[in-house]
């Protein structure tokens, strides 16, 4: 049996004893995860707003008809 493996089952059943199954909480762990998540999209935003400030589309005119000969489909 390793060291390891014969502290963890000296200290599995203190756990054990203050474990409340009925409050489960994500920790610290799953804050950083959140945070990390947070800057992430707090970034791609920034990046997304500059990316589209730099856009400069003006929407060409469209050009004149032709002028065709009257025919069956487009009588005069």
């Amino acid at each position: 049996m390793s060291a390891t493996h014969a502290a963890l089952t000296q200290l599995l059943p203190l756990a054990g004893d203050t474990f409340d199954k009925n409050k489960v909480t994500p920790g610290v762990l799953g804050f950083i995860v959140f945070a990390a998540l947070a800057l992430a999209v707090w970034g791609l935003m920034k990046s997304m707003n500059r990316h589209m400030g730099k856009v400069d589309f003006q929407e060409a005119p469209e050009p004149a008809p032709a002028h065709t000969a009257p025919t069956a489909d487009n009588p005069a």
